[in-house]
């Protein structure tokens, strides 16, 4: 199917099953449950599950395919970010044109930096790229917030404002708010069955819409005769070399590629969310979508969607958790012992699930080097070795002459 073969497009077809039925699927609890506090099928949350999988998809044909370890692709997300406001401001809050100039810009970026940065390698690369972020960062923290032409908006964050230019906006035909030709990105669709409620928002399914389509770009560049020239620079870059083809104008069109879905990511946050500041150029995000990378698996094709999942999730529900929830799953015990169990927990939710996080990521990497695909590929060899042994149990049995 489209070009992909049999597994791939089992592959597809589950992701995109899990896109549509996200919302089903995310509030597995009734509303006025104790454990709705583990739902996590509200519009933001979704929308930032498939704008960070996009972002980690990006990230990882770089990484996964090259081996090279980029430290500076939240600078590519925070210019797609501002490129995407600034269509809204001079232009029109329809998010297709915005869309598209923050993948234009975020390829623009991408080229100028691994232009310079790919003369280096490893570590140093690395380094580099690190650097570049976050100059950026100070860029737009302090010198493009100057008020002579200020593009960033410094800490307070560039956003639409009513006296703005909107050339092509009619905010009497159209929403005064980013919209996909006249449909409002914050349009929402409740859906109440019994004690659940559901929400299908547009703004996320745009965005799973889109993560759809990359994720399927990015299958057929991992299959493609690029993807296998990237894969050769990561084994031996220096028997590539030796050959007589040169690695740097291959590794420099995946960074490109890399640092476009990134600028779409970014693009993304701004089309659901039309306030963009320097934070999201910081070093923290770059190191959040390392992160992802690694936990689903490095060099897979649904690892990337995996573990944004998986660090989303837990960004957004475990640090919501505080004291007082945990006084009141614990109501019934003893105050004793109520009081003690709500200390020991305590420090690995709320404000501290950064600590929780961390836990994870070293068992994931010590018992599951080829993080989250790995562990379900093993459960797999698992129920099927079971399976087979079922099998020649019974074969075994029926060949037995009976007494």
């Amino acid at each position: 199917m489209l070009g992909l073969n049999g597994r791939d497009t089992t592959v597809f077809v589950i992701v995109t099953v899990l896109a549509i039925m996200a919302p089903f699927l995310l509030n597995p609890f009734p509303t006025e449950s104790g454990l709705a506090q583990f739902n996590a099928g509200y519009p933001d949350l979704m929308q930032r599950f498939a704008i960070f999988a996009i972002f980690a998809i990006g990230f990882n044909i770089l990484f996964g395919l090259t081996g090279y370890l980029s430290f500076g692709h939240a600078a590519f997300l925070g210019v797609g970010s501002y490129a995407a406001v600034w269509i809204f401001k001079l232009f029109t809050y329809n998010v297709v044109p915005a869309i598209l100039f923050s993948v234009v810009i975020g390829a623009i970026f991408a080229l100028a930096i691994g232009f310079i940065s790919l003369r280096r390698s490893g570590i140093y690369f690395a380094i580099l790229t690190l650097a570049f972020a976050q100059m950026s960062y100070a860029l737009a923290y302090s010198v493009l917030s100057n008020p002579k032409f200020n593009l960033t908006n410094g800490e307070t964050g560039l956003q639409v404002y009513p006296g703005d230019l909107q050339m092509f906006h009619n905010p009497e035909r159209v929403p005064d708010l980013p919209h996909l030709f006249g449909l409002s990105m914050r349009a929402n669709y409740e859906l109440s069955v019994g004690g659940w409620d559901f929400n299908f928002n547009a703004g996320y399914y745009l965005c799973a819409a889109i993560l759809l389509l990359m994720f399927y770009l990015s299958m057929r560049i991992f299959r493609s005769p690029f993807g296998m020239m990237l894969r050769a620079i990561k084994s031996n870059q220096t028997r590539m070399t030796y050959t007589g083809l040169n690695a740097r104008p291959y590794a420099l069109a995946a960074f490109v590629i890399s640092g476009m879905y990134a600028g779409l990511a970014g693009g993304l946050m701004a089309a659901v969310d039309p306030l963009t500041g320097a934070e999201r150029m910081q070093w923290t995000a770059s190191g959040e979508v390392v992160l992802m990378t690694i936990l689903g698996g490095a060099g897979t094709l649904i690892g990337p969607i995996l573990g944004a999942g998986f660090i989303k999730y837990f960004e957004n529900i475990f640090s919501k958790i505080n004291d007082s929830v945990l006084h009141a799953w614990f109501a019934a015990l003893p105050d004793g012992l109520e009081d003690f169990l709500v200390a020991i927990i305590y420090p690995f939710i709320g404000k501290g699930w950064h600590l929780t996080l961390g836990i994870l990521f070293m068992l994931v990497v010590i018992f599951l080097p080829g993080g989250l695909v790995e562990g379900g590929q093993r459960i797999g060899r698992l129920f099927r070795s079971r399976k087979t042994r079922k099998g020649e149990t019974d074969e075994a049995t029926q060949s037995t002459p009976a007494e």
